[in-house]
Protein backbone atom coordinates (compact mmCIF):
# COMPACT_ATOMS: atom_id res chain seq x y z
CA UNK A 1 0.00 0.00 0.00
CA UNK A 2 1.48 3.30 -0.96
CA UNK A 3 0.74 6.67 0.59
CA UNK A 4 0.89 9.95 -1.22
CA UNK A 5 3.60 12.32 -0.01
CA UNK A 6 2.20 15.44 1.60
CA UNK A 7 2.51 18.48 -0.60
CA UNK A 8 3.72 21.80 0.75
CA UNK A 9 1.18 24.62 0.65
CA UNK A 10 1.82 26.99 -2.19
CA UNK A 11 1.59 30.74 -1.88
CA UNK A 12 -0.72 32.20 -4.52
CA UNK A 13 1.02 34.54 -6.92
CA UNK A 14 -0.17 38.15 -6.70
CA UNK A 15 -2.35 39.27 -9.56
CA UNK A 16 -1.21 41.84 -12.11
CA UNK A 17 -3.46 44.43 -10.48
CA UNK A 18 -1.94 43.76 -7.07
CA UNK A 19 1.55 44.16 -8.49
CA UNK A 20 0.60 47.46 -10.13
CA UNK A 21 -0.92 48.74 -6.85
CA UNK A 22 2.25 47.74 -5.00
CA UNK A 23 4.40 49.68 -7.47
CA UNK A 24 2.16 52.76 -7.28
CA UNK A 25 2.20 52.67 -3.47
CA UNK A 26 6.01 52.39 -3.30
CA UNK A 27 7.82 55.44 -1.91
CA UNK A 28 10.24 55.37 -4.83
CA UNK A 29 7.39 55.83 -7.30
CA UNK A 30 6.47 59.18 -5.76
CA UNK A 31 10.10 60.33 -5.91
CA UNK A 32 10.37 59.28 -9.56
CA UNK A 33 7.17 61.17 -10.36
CA UNK A 34 8.51 64.28 -8.60
CA UNK A 35 11.75 63.98 -10.58
CA UNK A 36 9.87 63.70 -13.87
CA UNK A 37 7.67 66.70 -13.01
CA UNK A 38 10.71 68.87 -12.21
CA UNK A 39 12.39 67.68 -15.39
CA UNK A 40 9.28 68.33 -17.53
CA UNK A 41 8.53 71.79 -16.12
CA UNK A 42 12.12 72.98 -16.39
CA UNK A 43 12.49 71.61 -19.91
CA UNK A 44 9.21 73.25 -20.98
CA UNK A 45 10.57 76.64 -19.86
CA UNK A 46 14.06 76.05 -21.22
CA UNK A 47 14.25 73.16 -23.74
CA UNK A 48 18.06 73.20 -23.69
CA UNK A 49 17.88 72.01 -20.07
CA UNK A 50 17.37 68.50 -21.46
CA UNK A 51 17.39 68.68 -25.27
CA UNK A 52 20.95 69.86 -25.76
CA UNK A 53 24.19 67.95 -25.76
CA UNK A 54 25.36 69.49 -22.49
CA UNK A 55 21.88 69.27 -20.93
CA UNK A 56 21.58 65.55 -21.58
CA UNK A 57 25.16 65.00 -20.38
CA UNK A 58 24.68 67.04 -17.20
CA UNK A 59 21.46 65.18 -16.40
CA UNK A 60 23.55 62.06 -15.76
CA UNK A 61 26.96 63.54 -14.89
CA UNK A 62 25.97 66.02 -12.17
CA UNK A 63 24.35 63.46 -9.82
CA UNK A 64 26.94 60.69 -10.37
CA UNK A 65 29.20 61.56 -7.40
CA UNK A 66 26.22 62.19 -5.12
CA UNK A 67 24.65 58.86 -6.14
CA UNK A 68 27.77 57.00 -4.97
CA UNK A 69 27.72 58.87 -1.65
CA UNK A 70 23.95 58.40 -1.22
CA UNK A 71 24.26 54.64 -1.73
CA UNK A 72 26.81 54.42 1.10
CA UNK A 73 24.74 56.74 3.26
CA UNK A 74 21.62 54.62 2.69
CA UNK A 75 23.43 51.48 3.87
CA UNK A 76 24.47 53.22 7.09
CA UNK A 77 21.04 54.78 7.72
CA UNK A 78 19.31 51.42 7.20
CA UNK A 79 21.32 50.14 10.19
CA UNK A 80 19.89 53.07 12.24
CA UNK A 81 23.07 55.14 12.06
CA UNK A 82 24.26 58.08 10.00
CA UNK A 83 27.62 59.09 8.52
CA UNK A 84 28.21 62.84 8.47
CA UNK A 85 31.90 62.48 7.63
CA UNK A 86 31.55 61.36 3.99
CA UNK A 87 32.21 64.85 2.60
CA UNK A 88 35.44 65.12 4.58
CA UNK A 89 36.47 61.59 3.52
CA UNK A 90 35.79 62.54 -0.11
CA UNK A 91 37.96 65.64 0.20
CA UNK A 92 40.78 63.91 2.08
CA UNK A 93 40.87 60.98 -0.33
CA UNK A 94 40.74 63.29 -3.35
CA UNK A 95 43.70 65.29 -2.07
CA UNK A 96 45.62 62.11 -1.13
CA UNK A 97 44.99 60.80 -4.66
CA UNK A 98 46.43 63.96 -6.16
CA UNK A 99 49.46 63.86 -3.86
CA UNK A 100 50.16 60.24 -4.82
CA UNK A 101 50.14 61.22 -8.49
CA UNK A 102 52.49 64.14 -7.78
CA UNK A 103 54.85 62.49 -5.28
CA UNK A 104 55.00 58.77 -6.05
CA UNK A 105 54.57 58.16 -9.77
CA UNK A 106 52.59 54.98 -9.03
CA UNK A 107 50.39 53.55 -11.83
CA UNK A 108 46.86 54.95 -12.01
CA UNK A 109 45.20 51.68 -11.02
CA UNK A 110 47.36 51.31 -7.91
CA UNK A 111 46.71 54.90 -6.84
CA UNK A 112 42.96 54.51 -7.29
CA UNK A 113 42.96 51.24 -5.34
CA UNK A 114 44.92 52.82 -2.48
CA UNK A 115 42.53 55.78 -2.50
CA UNK A 116 39.47 53.57 -2.09
CA UNK A 117 41.23 51.57 0.64
CA UNK A 118 41.98 54.83 2.44
CA UNK A 119 38.25 55.57 2.36
CA UNK A 120 37.49 52.10 3.74
CA UNK A 121 39.99 52.66 6.56
CA UNK A 122 38.44 56.01 7.51
CA UNK A 123 34.99 54.44 7.43
CA UNK A 124 36.17 51.60 9.67
CA UNK A 125 37.40 54.15 12.22
CA UNK A 126 33.87 55.56 12.30
CA UNK A 127 32.37 52.09 12.57
CA UNK A 128 34.72 50.99 15.36
CA UNK A 129 33.97 54.09 17.42
CA UNK A 130 30.23 53.57 16.98
CA UNK A 131 30.24 49.80 17.55
CA UNK A 132 32.68 49.54 20.44
CA UNK A 133 32.40 52.91 22.21
CA UNK A 134 28.57 52.70 22.05
CA UNK A 135 28.38 56.39 21.17
CA UNK A 136 25.66 57.59 18.77
CA UNK A 137 26.84 57.71 15.16
CA UNK A 138 25.61 61.30 14.87
CA UNK A 139 28.13 62.39 17.53
CA UNK A 140 30.99 60.22 16.27
CA UNK A 141 30.74 61.17 12.61
CA UNK A 142 30.16 64.84 13.44
CA UNK A 143 33.49 64.70 15.26
CA UNK A 144 35.31 62.84 12.49
CA UNK A 145 33.81 65.26 9.96
CA UNK A 146 35.90 67.99 11.58
CA UNK A 147 38.90 65.75 12.29
CA UNK A 148 39.22 64.46 8.71
CA UNK A 149 38.64 67.96 7.30
CA UNK A 150 41.20 69.36 9.76
CA UNK A 151 43.79 66.75 8.68
CA UNK A 152 43.19 67.65 5.04
CA UNK A 153 43.46 71.41 5.66
CA UNK A 154 46.61 70.95 7.73
CA UNK A 155 48.09 68.73 5.01
CA UNK A 156 47.04 70.84 2.05
CA UNK A 157 47.34 74.30 3.61
CA UNK A 158 47.03 76.81 0.79
CA UNK A 159 48.33 74.23 -1.70
CA UNK A 160 46.12 72.80 -4.41
CA UNK A 161 46.44 70.00 -6.92
CA UNK A 162 46.00 71.21 -10.50
CA UNK A 163 44.73 69.32 -13.51
CA UNK A 164 48.25 69.39 -14.96
CA UNK A 165 49.32 67.13 -12.03
CA UNK A 166 46.70 64.49 -12.82
CA UNK A 167 47.36 61.81 -15.47
CA UNK A 168 45.75 62.69 -18.77
CA UNK A 169 44.15 59.23 -19.06
CA UNK A 170 42.21 59.73 -15.82
CA UNK A 171 41.03 63.19 -16.85
CA UNK A 172 40.00 61.82 -20.24
CA UNK A 173 37.99 59.10 -18.52
CA UNK A 174 36.27 61.74 -16.40
CA UNK A 175 35.02 63.56 -19.50
CA UNK A 176 34.35 60.51 -21.70
CA UNK A 177 30.97 58.96 -22.53
CA UNK A 178 29.71 55.49 -23.42
CA UNK A 179 26.51 55.25 -25.48
CA UNK A 180 25.91 58.95 -24.89
CA UNK A 181 26.05 58.61 -21.09
CA UNK A 182 29.09 59.88 -19.14
CA UNK A 183 31.49 57.20 -17.92
CA UNK A 184 31.24 58.49 -14.34
CA UNK A 185 27.48 57.89 -14.47
CA UNK A 186 28.12 54.29 -15.59
CA UNK A 187 30.37 53.87 -12.54
CA UNK A 188 27.54 55.08 -10.31
CA UNK A 189 25.12 52.65 -12.04
CA UNK A 190 27.46 49.73 -11.33
CA UNK A 191 27.81 50.77 -7.69
CA UNK A 192 24.03 51.09 -7.45
CA UNK A 193 23.43 47.65 -8.97
CA UNK A 194 25.94 45.87 -6.73
CA UNK A 195 24.74 47.58 -3.55
CA UNK A 196 21.06 46.98 -4.38
CA UNK A 197 21.75 43.28 -4.94
CA UNK A 198 23.77 42.89 -1.73
CA UNK A 199 21.20 44.72 0.41
CA UNK A 200 18.13 43.14 -1.15
CA UNK A 201 19.20 39.61 -2.03
CA UNK A 202 21.79 38.50 0.49
CA UNK A 203 21.56 37.43 4.12
CA UNK A 204 23.98 40.16 5.20
CA UNK A 205 21.80 42.83 3.64
CA UNK A 206 18.64 41.49 5.25
CA UNK A 207 20.40 41.40 8.63
CA UNK A 208 21.25 45.10 8.26
CA UNK A 209 17.55 45.84 7.76
CA UNK A 210 16.73 43.72 10.83
CA UNK A 211 19.32 45.51 12.95
CA UNK A 212 18.01 48.90 11.88
CA UNK A 213 14.40 47.89 12.43
CA UNK A 214 14.90 46.69 16.02
CA UNK A 215 18.50 46.58 17.35
CA UNK A 216 17.54 44.92 20.65
CA UNK A 217 15.54 42.15 18.96
CA UNK A 218 18.38 41.62 16.47
CA UNK A 219 20.83 41.19 19.36
CA UNK A 220 18.52 38.70 21.11
CA UNK A 221 18.14 36.82 17.84
CA UNK A 222 21.91 36.45 17.65
CA UNK A 223 22.62 38.69 14.68
CA UNK A 224 26.19 39.98 14.45
CA UNK A 225 25.36 43.61 15.10
CA UNK A 226 28.96 44.77 15.59
CA UNK A 227 30.17 43.11 12.40
CA UNK A 228 27.29 44.52 10.34
CA UNK A 229 27.84 48.01 11.77
CA UNK A 230 31.53 47.86 10.86
CA UNK A 231 30.69 46.64 7.35
CA UNK A 232 28.12 49.40 6.86
CA UNK A 233 30.56 52.15 7.81
CA UNK A 234 33.38 50.51 5.82
CA UNK A 235 31.11 50.46 2.77
CA UNK A 236 30.16 54.09 3.30
CA UNK A 237 33.82 55.09 3.71
CA UNK A 238 34.89 53.07 0.68
CA UNK A 239 32.19 54.63 -1.48
CA UNK A 240 33.16 58.08 -0.20
CA UNK A 241 36.73 57.22 -1.23
CA UNK A 242 35.48 56.16 -4.66
CA UNK A 243 33.54 59.44 -4.85
CA UNK A 244 36.84 61.22 -4.11
CA UNK A 245 38.43 59.42 -7.06
CA UNK A 246 35.49 60.40 -9.30
CA UNK A 247 35.89 63.98 -8.07
CA UNK A 248 39.53 63.97 -9.20
CA UNK A 249 38.60 62.49 -12.59
CA UNK A 250 35.85 65.05 -13.16
CA UNK A 251 37.38 68.28 -11.84
CA UNK A 252 41.15 67.67 -11.87
CA UNK A 253 41.69 70.52 -9.44
CA UNK A 254 41.61 69.66 -5.72
CA UNK A 255 41.69 72.27 -2.95
CA UNK A 256 40.92 72.08 0.76
CA UNK A 257 37.26 72.86 -0.03
CA UNK A 258 36.69 69.63 -1.99
CA UNK A 259 33.49 67.91 -0.89
CA UNK A 260 32.62 70.61 1.65
CA UNK A 261 28.98 70.25 2.73
CA UNK A 262 28.15 67.37 0.38
CA UNK A 263 27.52 65.08 3.37
CA UNK A 264 24.21 66.85 4.02
CA UNK A 265 23.18 66.37 0.40
CA UNK A 266 23.98 62.65 0.73
CA UNK A 267 21.79 62.35 3.83
CA UNK A 268 19.08 64.41 2.14
CA UNK A 269 19.14 62.26 -1.00
CA UNK A 270 18.75 59.06 1.02
CA UNK A 271 15.90 60.45 3.15
CA UNK A 272 14.08 62.05 0.21
CA UNK A 273 14.45 58.74 -1.63
CA UNK A 274 12.49 56.93 1.08
CA UNK A 275 15.22 55.57 3.36
CA UNK A 276 13.79 55.90 6.87
CA UNK A 277 15.98 58.11 9.05
CA UNK A 278 15.05 55.80 11.96
CA UNK A 279 16.51 52.80 10.12
CA UNK A 280 15.14 49.47 8.97
CA UNK A 281 13.42 50.44 5.73
CA UNK A 282 14.04 52.03 2.36
CA UNK A 283 15.97 50.96 -0.70
CA UNK A 284 19.30 51.72 -2.32
CA UNK A 285 17.47 52.50 -5.57
CA UNK A 286 15.33 55.09 -3.76
CA UNK A 287 18.44 56.83 -2.41
CA UNK A 288 19.85 57.06 -5.94
CA UNK A 289 16.59 58.50 -7.27
CA UNK A 290 16.65 60.98 -4.39
CA UNK A 291 20.12 62.09 -5.51
CA UNK A 292 18.85 62.62 -9.06
CA UNK A 293 15.86 64.60 -7.79
CA UNK A 294 18.04 66.74 -5.52
CA UNK A 295 20.60 67.59 -8.19
CA UNK A 296 17.93 68.21 -10.84
CA UNK A 297 16.21 70.65 -8.48
CA UNK A 298 19.53 72.40 -7.86
CA UNK A 299 20.03 72.75 -11.62
CA UNK A 300 16.42 73.55 -12.47
CA UNK A 301 15.45 76.17 -9.88
CA UNK A 302 17.85 78.86 -11.19
CA UNK A 303 16.26 78.39 -14.63
CA UNK A 304 12.86 78.97 -13.04
CA UNK A 305 14.20 82.25 -11.64
CA UNK A 306 14.12 81.15 -8.00
CA UNK A 307 16.71 82.82 -5.77
CA UNK A 308 19.48 80.85 -4.11
CA UNK A 309 17.93 81.14 -0.63
CA UNK A 310 14.67 79.63 -1.82
CA UNK A 311 16.54 76.86 -3.64
CA UNK A 312 17.98 75.73 -0.31
CA UNK A 313 14.61 76.21 1.38
CA UNK A 314 12.93 73.94 -1.18
CA UNK A 315 15.49 71.21 -0.52
CA UNK A 316 14.99 71.64 3.23
CA UNK A 317 11.22 71.39 2.84
CA UNK A 318 11.62 68.20 0.81
CA UNK A 319 13.71 66.62 3.57
CA UNK A 320 11.22 67.64 6.28
CA UNK A 321 8.31 66.37 4.18
CA UNK A 322 10.07 63.03 3.62
CA UNK A 323 10.70 62.56 7.36
CA UNK A 324 7.12 63.53 8.30
CA UNK A 325 5.73 61.21 5.61
CA UNK A 326 7.90 58.38 6.90
CA UNK A 327 6.60 58.93 10.44
CA UNK A 328 2.98 58.98 9.27
CA UNK A 329 3.43 55.78 7.25
CA UNK A 330 5.11 54.04 10.19
CA UNK A 331 2.27 54.92 12.55
CA UNK A 332 -0.31 53.78 9.97
CA UNK A 333 1.53 50.48 9.51
CA UNK A 334 1.75 50.01 13.29
CA UNK A 335 -2.00 50.57 13.69
CA UNK A 336 -2.71 48.18 10.84
CA UNK A 337 -0.61 45.43 12.44
CA UNK A 338 -2.36 45.95 15.79
CA UNK A 339 -5.76 45.72 14.10
CA UNK A 340 -4.78 42.48 12.31
CA UNK A 341 -3.50 41.03 15.61
CA UNK A 342 -6.71 41.90 17.44
CA UNK A 343 -8.83 40.44 14.63
CA UNK A 344 -6.90 37.15 14.64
Amino acid sequence: MSTAAPTAPTTPKPSAGARVRKILQARETGVIMAFLVVLAVTTAINPSFLFSKDGWRDLFLTPSILVVLAVGQAIVIITRNVDLSVGSILGLVAYATGRMFVDTGLPIVVVLLLAVLLGVGLGLINGALVAFAKVPALVITLGTLYIYRGIMMSWAGSDRINASDIPRDLLSFGTSSILGIPSLAWISFVVLGIAAYLMGRTRGGREMYAIGSDPDAATLYGLKKTKRTLLAFAASGGLAGLAGVLYVARYGTISSGAGLGIEFEAVGAAVIGGVAIFGGSGTIFGAAVGAYLLMTINRGLPILGIQDFWQRAVVGLLIIAAIVLDKVLRERQHKKLLAERDAA
